[in-house]
């Protein structure tokens, strides 16, 4: 089609240009007799967020995203141009991408009108199609709509109130297309009775002269609903307007949070034999985003962005690969001793409430990692804290009974210490864990890691360390200034002044 370049070669070829809505909704049904992917990259939103947009599509409804930062509303807004035609005749040279049969700007008509079906047509991809706009409290009526350009008119002699002399704002400039305003909360309500005939009426005024310019568009809107009170408001007559609102909401369950991070984070790194990032490393850095939503000191209105597991885990692959360029080590494998490291990817991520920022922002986030940490060690080996069952008949604890950490928690118990650094090449490192007594056995059994790979199972064997470290069973003193991490006995540390409480103590 493409091959077609005048308004007479179109005619001929008898190529229908459906209104926007129209190609969308047709497009989208071939789409779904064909089973084709919707949404390709958007995880977790198949049985919830998809099939809403997709009966609005259907109806031919504008529509509203409505959710927390970082919930994927704009990349959705984007993904749609993809239920557009590939490419599209416009007349050649419009501003407001006129439809070559049904021209609505001064310059296709007049155009058509002295050339006829000699007048040359374009033909625009569908990304052109696509306009956005981050709303700001100083958008203008002019950015979105347009204004009368003094320039314009003085270079062709044309009066104010002359439709040639209007210069369009980025709205009709997407004529045709889809359009996305951004954080629709921040736009002046008076901004926002400038939409109301867009969505009601499909057409735009300049300045009160008699232009009106009727637009083919499909209008979509995001914004944050907690931010109603804090930045501003979404007038209600434009609410109204607007016939379909979809919530969206951050993963639901592990996996899909995990497919999202894998999908988003950049963790091809340096390394002879490539990177190695074991499952339950990628499960902490998704409960790092799963406890931060669930917790009192951090403000859940502003949302836990699902860029911060993705940051996290940039940041964990980094501080692996700085040590594997440092130790001259060939795989890049995380540790528990990365973890330290991954703050400054949750630090910036979340707000705080007035409880969460006595507690300082350093804390709380090293408390959100602890917590992670904690709650995914259960899923893989036994609760060191479980307790024995009481007898009913008379209330009298059952006897002490012997548990797999016992050898362990012995051998720190006689005063014995292992130091560890984020930094130790893999052989000292690995050493160092296997001076534990029963520590790689015990890792063996709960975490199925083949012999050969010492590198995973190290980092799982200083897992366990620090997951009864978690529990209170074993004490773990950094040293201020170094990267260097001890584990040691927990009433043997108390006593000898190397423990604190106040720092062990959950947020």
């Amino acid at each position: 089609m493409k091959k077609i370049t005048t308004l007479g070669e179109l005619k001929k070829s008898n190529h229908k240009i459906l209104p926007v809505k129209e190609e969308i909704r047709r497009n989208l049904i071939e789409k779904l007799k064909n089973r084709e992917p919707l949404f390709p990259g958007i995880v977790g939103y198949e049985e919830t967020v998809i099939p809403q947009i997709v009966n609005a599509l259907l109806a031919k409804h504008d529509l509203i995203l409505l959710g927390l930062r970082g919930q994927a509303k704009t990349r959705i807004a984007r993904s749609l141009v993809s239920f557009l035609d590939e490419y599209s005749p416009i007349v050649a040279g419009s501003e407001v991408n006129d439809n070559p049969f049904a021209p609505i700007s001064f310059f296709a008509s007049n155009l058509i009108s002295q050339l006829g079906d000699e007048t040359p047509i374009e033909w625009v991809h569908r990304s052109e199609r696509y306009g956005e706009k981050l709303a700001t409290p100083d958008v203008t009526i002019a950015d979105l709509i347009g204004d009368i350009d003094p320039l314009k008119a003085a270079h062709e002699r044309l009066h104010y109130s002359h439709e040639g002399a209007i210069h369009f704002g980025i709205v009709p400039r997407t004529n045709r297309g889809i359009f996305t305003i951004n954080e629709l909360p921040d736009l002046q309500p008076r901004i926002q009775v400038g939409l109301f005939n867009i969505l009601e009426e499909r057409d735009i005024q300049i300045r009160g002269f008699k232009v009106r310019i009727p637009l083919d568009e499909l209008i979509i809107f995001t914004a944050n609903p907690e931010d109603y009170t804090n930045r501003g408001n979404i007038i209600t007559p434009l609410k109204d307007r607007i016939e379909a609102q979809i919530m969206t909401h951050y993963p639901l369950d592990m996996e899909s949070a995990i497919s999202i991070t894998e999908q988003e984070a950049w963790t091809q790194r340096y390394g002879e034999e490539g990177i190695v990032i074991p499952h339950y490393f990628k499960e902490i850095i998704e409960q790092i985003a799963f406890e931060a939503r669930s917790s009192d000191f951090v403000d859940q209105k502003s949302g836990v962005s699902a860029r911060l597991p993705i940051s996290a885990m940039e940041t964990l692959v980094s501080n692996a690969e700085r040590r594997a360029i440092l130790a001259g080590d060939k795989i890049i494998v995380p540790r528990v001793t990365d973890l330290a490291y991954v703050i400054s990817g949750v630090t910036g991520k979340v707000e705080l409430v007035f409880e969460g920022e006595e507690e300082g922002m350093l804390k709380v986030g090293k408390a959100l990692i602890g917590k992670a940490l904690k709650t995914i060690f259960k899923k893989y080996f036994p609760d060191p804290n479980a307790r024995p069952k009481k007898n009913r008949r008379d209330e009298i604890a059952a006897p002490k009974v012997n548990t797999e950490y016992d050898d362990i928690l012995e051998w720190f118990a006689k005063g014995n210490t292992i130091s560890l650094t984020d930094t130790m090449s893999f052989e000292k490192y690995h050493s160092e864990l296997l001076r534990v007594p029963r520590l790689k056995e015990f890792t063996s059994r709960h975490i199925l890691i083949p012999e050969a790979d010492r590198f995973s199972l190290s980092s799982a064997m200083e897992f366990v360390l620090d997951g009864l470290h978690q529990h209170s069973k074993l004490a773990k003193e950094e040293e201020f200034g170094t990267s260097e991490i001890n584990y040691k006995d927990m009433v043997g540390s108390i006593f000898t002044g190397g423990f604190d409480e106040e720092d062990e103590e959950e947020l």
